[in-house]
């Protein structure tokens, strides 16, 4: 990867790519930026911080021509460095929208940007999610409206708190900490947030299992290691072998479990794969290229899987403007977190960020598909919805060029774009710094991915359920080359999502899906290595 320059990080998400169906090449590119000046560097420590957030946007934001000067910026009168962060993300002008890129209707957070607090840092809270790293610190669970009436888990992950507490997808939760009224509106969503997502040590839950069954559970809020891959399966459709996976997370640690996994599926003889990314949003982009190369042809080896472009200032930055440069501030560190000796660098000591090649033609920011494992796929299906981000949609936009694709669910969240993090005094700053688009010059899906087959999903089924709406459709054009579910399945699937309540609307979806999966980090992150 890379040349090994590069470990890529995707949070997913919703890391960073926003897909749109028919995407073409993009031609919306930075123009070329006047060179940064940095003022003098006095003030008190929070003034140097808020100077900081803004002087790294002006030479790496991707949209860093929209930006104004330090002096009508004027970055110190910010009350806080979020407020700050916001208002450096809604100068850029999305041309399909006239809105900026990381426009969030009612909403005073960014799309994508977003900091990192260090564990030194008083009342902060990392937005960078710990299960992306491969654990966390929580319930293990999520849920979600199956109808405005009824509220359902949407998944646990294995040996969670909640798992071992007997929850599974599908549950339907009756109680809160003894709160029975859990209809969708405004103060439930806000009450459901803090009561399952807050940072209360234990959650007492009443619940009917998936058969039904009424439940207590008092879930207490563990540290555990985080599986991302939720489900497995193979199923017969006439002489094919399909095979399913449930993959949540692009998290540090699924590397031998997901070889074993399509190991396994080359083993029974699969020939077309159901990926199950419905509330995936990201992680790491190493992790999403392992997924692409044990599901690409073969005959894909050596040829281009994405590329990485950056601003136009950094693509073309001078010898001169990269000693004068920011970017010297901030070290390349290798694999233990060191200095790494670069005396031929701008420095001349140790290799930084103004040290890279952000050339778009450049070696390291040109990613190789490499075919891994032996299973040989004819085609393969992504189950997906808006919570669907980042990492998932690079997958997705990666082996569309070079394999039959099929999209089932609903649009992606659409998050085209990477960063990489930038120490600020007690923060990692994360913002957009490049676009990535596949072998065929396609990307710039910042409205999302469109699907071939709309559907929502179907809350009360368990993962695997062949009559769960998203999966269904996946197993029935495996079966007829169509998405027409046959007749004994349609009466299945009506019967089983009979309720007392109506649907969420689109944009109540949008709600629930941010509110009450706080933790599903959206983004894909990029971490500079090795020089």
């Amino acid at each position: 990867m890379r040349n090994n320059r590069f470990t890529h990080l995707i949070v997913l998400g919703a890391i960073i790519l926003a897909m749109a169906a028919a995407c073409k090449k993009s031609s919306i590119t930075p123009e070329e930026p006047v060179t940064p000046t940095t003022p003098t560097p006095s003030g008190t420590r929070d003034e140097l911080t808020k100077d900081s957030i803004f002087l790294y946007g002006k030479e790496l934001y991707y949209w860093n021509t929209s930006l104004p000067s330090y002096d009508v910026f004027k970055p110190r009168s910010f009350s806080s460095n979020e407020a700050e962060l916001y208002a450096m993300t809604q100068y850029s002008a999305d041309p399909l929208t006239g809105k900026p890129y990381e426009y969030v209707s009612n909403s005073t957070e960014p799309k994508y940007s977003f900091f990192d607090y260090t564990a030194a840092t008083s009342g902060k809270t990392g937005a960078l999610k710990a299960d992306v790293n491969g654990s966390a610190n929580d319930y293990g669970f999520s849920v979600g409206y199956n109808t405005v009436t009824d509220l359902r888990v949407k998944y646990v992950y294995p040996n969670s708190p909640a798992a071992q507490q007997g929850l599974t997808r599908g549950c339907k939760i009756t109680a809160v900490n003894g709160r029975t009224n859990l209809t969708y509106n405004n103060t439930n969503i806000d009450f459901l947030n803090s009561a399952i997502f807050g940072s209360n040590p234990s959650v007492t839950l009443a619940f009917n299992d998936i058969s039904g069954n009424p439940k207590t559970a008092v879930v207490i809020s563990t540290v555990y290691t985080v599986n991302p891959i939720l489900f497995t399966n193979v199923y017969t459709v006439d002489t094919k072998k399909v095979g399913y996976i449930v993959f949540n997370s692009f998290t540090n640690n699924a590397s031998a479990a997901l070889n074993a996994a399509f190991s396994n599926f080359a083993t029974q003889g699969v020939s077309e794969l159901v990926v199950d990314l419905r509330y995936n949003g990201g992680g790491y982009v190493s992790t999403a290229t392992q997924i692409i190369n044990l599901a690409a042809p073969a005959s894909q080896t050596g040829n281009t899987m994405f590329t990485s472009y950056y601003n136009s200032y950094l693509q073309s930055i001078t010898s001169a403007q990269r000693k004068a440069s920011i970017l010297a501030h901030q070290p390349l560190l290798d694999d233990a977190g060191k200095l790494q000796t670069f005396t031929t660098g701008v420095n001349g000591k140790y290799a930084t960020y103004a040290d890279l090649n952000y050339s778009p033609t450049a070696a390291d920011n040109i990613e190789k598909f490499a075919k891994s494992g032996s299973l040989a796929l004819n085609r393969i299906y992504f189950l997906v919805t808006g919570s669907t981000a980042s990492a998932s949609e690079l997958t997705i936009n990666s082996l569309k060029p070079v394999m039959e694709v099929k999209l089932i669910g609903s649009t992606t969240y659409g998050k085209p774009v990477g960063f990489f993090p930038v120490r600020i005094d007690k923060l990692d700053m994360y913002i957009p710094e490049f676009e990535t688009k596949n072998q065929n010059g396609v990307g710039g899906y910042y409205s999302g991915l469109a699907v071939d087959k709309s559907s929502t999903e179907d809350l009360t089924k368990a993962f695997g359920d062949e009559t769960e709406t998203l999966l269904a459709y996946a197993l029935a054009y495996a079966k007829t080359g169509t998405f027409v579910i046959p007749a004994a399945k349609t009466s299945s699937l009506s019967t089983s999502t009979v309720s007392t309540g109506a649907k969420l609307s689109t944009e109540e979806i949008k709600v629930v899906d941010e509110r009450l999966d706080p933790n599903g980090f959206k983004g894909m992150v990029m971490t500079p290595h090795k020089k």
